[in-house]
């Protein structure tokens, strides 16, 4: 077992988190004891942050005490291995607009108390921009499935991510087009980062997510 990210420790083929809530699963993920530490696997074929990671992520901007930004929380299955990384003093913001997964949602969040569910839609920010106070995130992490993302990205990038924070967008090619070919959209994507943001990796998803590319970027100072 190695520690190759704070709090995420890789075997053979599998990742793990370092579990913030003993004893607790989320999604029925295996649980285990690492030198009295307990681990839960961290599924890449459910979770786009983890196959980054086995495709090569170089590095992972998530640590412990980062305050995230988590847009397409969904029922929680990703969110939770980032409240994992995050620990204790970190926060994670998660934000999603459909009201069936957010039920579900909630019931991760009242067993991890670094979480904070929105019901909201992320192509409007400033609806919940009182939920930060004044202020500004370290990590923009995005998983949605809308034709503009990176224009939701950006709109949350300006309202949210201080400068010098770093950003992670799952582009999904088919919620964009299907009639593009996906590397020409993924390309088109990334582009409209480049004003705000140094791109500094990309990571196509292949084999566990297809026709989906993480940007890692960086936003400028």
């Amino acid at each position: 077992m190695e520690e190759i990210f704070p709090n995420v420790f890789s075997e053979r083929k599998e990742l793990f988190t370092k579990n913030l809530v003993p004893g607790t699963s989320v999604y029925g993920e295996k649980l285990l004891d690492h030198e009295g530490i307990e681990l839960r696997q961290w599924d890449q074929y459910r979770s786009k942050l983890a196959a980054a990671i086995k495709n090569g992520l170089s590095e992972l901007p998530i640590k412990p005490g980062s305050v995230v930004l988590y847009l397409g929380a969904a029922e929680g299955t990703t969110i939770s291995h980032v409240s994992d990384i995050v620990g204790g003093k970190g926060i994670v913001i998660g934000v999603d607009i459909s009201e069936r997964v957010m039920r579900k949602f909630i019931m991760v969040c009242e067993q991890r108390k670094n979480i904070v569910p929105i019901l909201a839609d992320a192509n409007r920010p400033w609806t919940y921009r009182d939920y930060f106070a004044g202020g500004q995130i370290s990590v923009l992490y995005q998983d949605v499935s809308q034709k503009n993302q990176a224009q939701i990205f950006l709109k949350n990038s300006e309202y949210f991510l201080k400068k010098g924070g770093y950003g992670m967008l799952a582009i999904k090619a088919k919620s964009i087009s299907q009639e593009k070919p996906v590397n020409d959209i993924f390309e088109s994507e990334t582009a409209k980062l480049n004003e705000q943001f140094n791109v500094l990796q990309k990571i196509n998803l292949k084999p566990f997510e297809k026709d989906h590319e993480m940007v890692f970027c960086r936003k400028k100072e």
